[in-house]
């Protein structure tokens, strides 16, 4: 639902000092000014690089007509530029600022405000070591500063197209005190790289590609964590997202950075970026030259926000954008877009009587928008609907836009479909009918109902328990809203396992999926106790943990996209969001999970079809794979690996687990593990002995339980078959043999004779080939009669 919105004007411009100054530069000029406010908003900066004459300047102007000293500069061409005005927190002070004038060949100019002094110069700096450097993009980040700057190579001759690797990114720490300011040492954050637009969010910086920039690198985007000294490399719309950690300057060498990825980065196409902004969230806002806004959060994932009403943005038009809470608010060609940035709903829609518009900082007012114009300042504030007790026109309004979406990827027609043709045209009419079942069944707590078609009726009547369920989910989201602090963490419980048991009760596509990923990532405790009351776990009274989920539960948990199918997004399958939330809560129920997933599977799926889990990868080893992803080894990884193994009950899996138990030289428990699956086949009976008696020929560990593993020996199995097995891994001495040893490790014939007389006494399988007939009354059989 579109919620109303009022513009009012809040100020003339007049409660500024100099406010007729201000208006005339916001007048002035074709090229559209940059405006900064302060983070009190109490102070306006305005900057005109591209103006008329007479110079290039900075300004600033005070609210309130706070007396005291201006601040303005301007600056003659060719000299160096201002690169940024930066409002940098100050430690001193809680809550205060200072303001940073970065110019473009390292000269920083402190700046800070005084009431009824004014403006005070408190230091210049030099932020660059390099006196050749030149600073192309810099931005703040609490108390330091981020900065890319070109440094040109010695050879005034050389051809800059082939030094495209000449800039370096740096990080400096800002520190303001009582003595004055200075600044810490320089980070190195990348050398030999492209140029990059940065930008900085509260706990990362973006490294956006410049528009001049070479297309091999302008494929992907760079992600800096400072406090990890982690850089990622993220490709969005592929799915392609690659970290590491910068442990030395050696390692923050941009091509060598790349080295690992440059085959598939070749692959992808160039980064579609017309306008970039950072999000109150922390992720990164970008405008694509098609009017598409999409959101880049710090792990390197992209979400589709909106789609702007444009055909094509061309390289100089103006976008400005701007979060405020939830609300993403952004100004193209006069028209003010509000959306809503968790939906992606268009809120609301203005037409402006101006074009060049600066958004303003409303500290405290999220849901209020402040916007500077020529004519002053104009505050926009969302309002809620009088009746917005009733959900169904928002609900309504989301039928027909996704019916809208599911028509249109399967339409053939190049024509675009949109809300009102779906309503008017007639050709759809499932979209139609269900928008009228849900005004319908919604309504009937409000007034009286009304008459629906007898088709609708039917269809009313089917979807009856899902409009309960759909319902209860929004009361308990209300709930939520208005809930307490205290009691928001019950809800959220709740809200995850309705959420959760939906999922599991719907088709397991990529979007729901991806959904749940986030689910379990942003509640993992909630999400774990909804899967456990989903499945249905509990442990019976014999201690074996059963499952009562229904047939089509399992389904979803075995079925829906596999890891070869999600993409290198950091999304995994559904079975390994389980597995890994068993080895997080409860690590011990794990391999008996497994073994159930495992029983259900072979009951629903003939054994290695392509269609079931088991034809592709063999669920142990995806439970074997959630384990080696764990962030943290543990001691109890080796015995959860050992029972991943055994559980299977395969005979690969159960000689891998018996290796791992002969190298942790746990001999009771190899010895156990032989007798329990020797039973299993006859095949994995042999080649579980021929194991241990391997192991037996190398060493004396297994001498204690020889009369537990002899009658092991299977039956096809000769005694020279013994003896060549022996005499192939008997330890190789360094030293002349000779006919007695001192040394009592070595194998002698009294530990094999147990072993060679049980095989002697058995009767061979030729003797039991012949035993009918030796055991015969009378041999040979007599004469037959003869006739005469």
């Amino acid at each position: 639902m579109k919620r109303a919105g009022t513009l009012r004007q809040v100020s003339d411009l007049s409660d500024f000092s100099r406010g007729h100054r201000l208006r005339e530069l916001l007048c002035r000029g074709e090229q559209p000014c940059l405006v900064q406010p302060s983070p009190d908003g109490q102070h306006l900066l305005l900057l005109q690089k591209d103006g008329p004459p007479p110079l290039p300047r900075v300004v600033a102007f005070q609210r309130h007509s706070i007396a005291g000293a201006d601040l303005e500069r301007s600056w003659q061409p060719p000299q160096p530029a201002l690169v940024g005005m930066l409002f940098l927190q100050s430690p001193v002070v809680p809550g205060s600022w200072v303001l940073a004038m970065v110019w473009e060949h390292g000269r920083t100019e402190v700046w800070h405000f005084v009431v009824a002094v004014g403006w005070q110069l408190l230091q210049t700096l030099e932020l660059c070591q390099g006196a050749r450097a030149r600073i192309v993009s810099v931005c703040g980040q609490g108390a330091s500063l981020v900065w890319c700057e070109e440094r040109p190579p010695l050879g005034a001759h050389l051809d800059m197209s082939k030094c495209a690797f000449r800039f370096c990114v740096c990080a400096r720490a800002l520190e303001v005190g009582e003595q004055g300011v200075r600044l810490g040492t320089v980070r190195i954050v990348l050398h030999n790289s492209p140029e990059y637009q940065v930008l900085a969010s509260p706990q990362h910086v973006f490294l956006v590609p410049a528009a001049a920039g070479f297309a091999t690198t302008s494929k992907f985007l760079l992600i800096w964590h400072p406090e990890t000294a982690k850089l990622t490399i993220t490709a969005p719309s592929a799915g392609f997202i690659h970290s590491k950690v910068l442990h030395s300057s050696s390692e923050s060498d941009f091509r060598k950075l790349l080295l690992g990825s440059v085959g598939l980065l070749s692959d992808f196409a160039p980064l579609d970026i017309h306008t970039s902004a950072v999000s109150n969230s922390g992720g990164l806002l970008l405008v694509s030259t098609k009017g598409a806004v999409n959101m880049v959060e710090p792990d390197g994932t992209q979400r589709h926000i909106f789609d702007l009403e444009v055909g094509f943005l061309a390289q100089g038009s103006s976008v400005r954008l701007k979060t405020f809470g939830s609300i993403l608010a952004c100004v193209l060609a006069g028209v003010l877009y509000l959306v809503d940035q968790n939906s992606g709903r268009l809120i609301g829609k203005e037409v402006l009587s101006v074009k060049e518009v600066h958004f303003l900082e409303s500290p405290g007012e999220e849901d209020n928008i402040q916007l500077l114009t020529q004519a002053g300042i104009y505050s926009f504030s969302l309002s809620k609907p009088e009746d917005s007790s009733r959900p169904e026109p928002c609900l309504v309004e989301m039928v027909f836009e996704e019916a809208c979406r599911y028509y249109q990827r399967r339409s053939l027609s190049s024509s675009k479909l949109t809300v009102e043709k779906l309503k008017k045209g007639g050709a759809f009419q499932a979209p139609v009918a269900l928008a009228a079942i849900l005004q319908h069944s919604l309504h009937q707590k409000q007034k009286p109902a009304q008459g629906l078609q007898d088709t609708y009726a039917k269809l009313l009547s089917t979807m009856s328990l899902e409009l309960q369920s759909y319902m209860s989910l929004e009361l308990l989201k209300t709930s939520v809203v208005c809930a307490p602090e205290s009691e928001v963490e019950s809800y959220c419980k709740e809200l995850v396992e309705q959420e959760v048991s939906r999922i599991l009760h719907s088709d397991m596509d990529k979007d729901n999926l991806a959904y749940l990923n986030s689910v379990f990532a942003s509640f993992p405790k909630a999400a774990w106790k909804a899967t456990r009351s989903c499945l249905q776990l509990q442990h019976n009274g014999d201690g074996l943990l059963v499952a009562r989920a229904t047939p089509e539960v399992w389904k979803k948990v075995l079925g829906g996209p596999q890891l070869d199918e999600v993409g290198q997004n950091g999304m995994v399958p559904l079975f390994e969001l389980i597995c890994a939330s068993f080895l997080r809560f409860k690590p011990k129920w794990l391999p008996s999970f497994v073994e159930l997933t495992q029983q259900y599977a072979s009951m629903s799926w003939a054994y290695s079809s392509k269609e079931g889990p088991e034809g592709r990868v063999p669920l142990y080893k995806r439970a074997l794979g959630v384990l080696a992803r764990k962030n943290k080894h543990s001691e109890g990884d080796d015995e959860m690996e050992l029972e991943l193994l055994l559980c299977s009950k395969r005979p690969k899996a159960v000689l891998q687990a018996l290796h791992l138990l002969i190298r942790l030289k746990q001999w009771q428990r190899v010895v156990e593990v032989a007798e329990k699956f020797s039973k299993l086949s006859p095949l994995l009976n042999k080649e579980i002995f021929i194991t241990l008696l391997a192991e037996f020929a190398e060493h004396r560990e297994l001498d204690p339980y020889l009369d537990r593993l002899w009658p092991l020996c299977p039956a096809e199995l000769t005694a020279s078959d013994i003896l060549t097995v022996v005499l192939q891994h008997l330890p190789h001495s360094q030293e002349d043999p000779v006919p007695f040893s001192s040394e009592g490790n070595q194998l002698t014939v009294g530990l094999l004779k147990p072993l060679l007389q049980r095989v002697m006494q058995r009767p061979s399988v030729q003797d039991e080939m012949y035993l009918d007939a030796l055991q015969s009354p009378t041999f040979p059989p007599p004469t037959p009669p003869r006739e005469h």
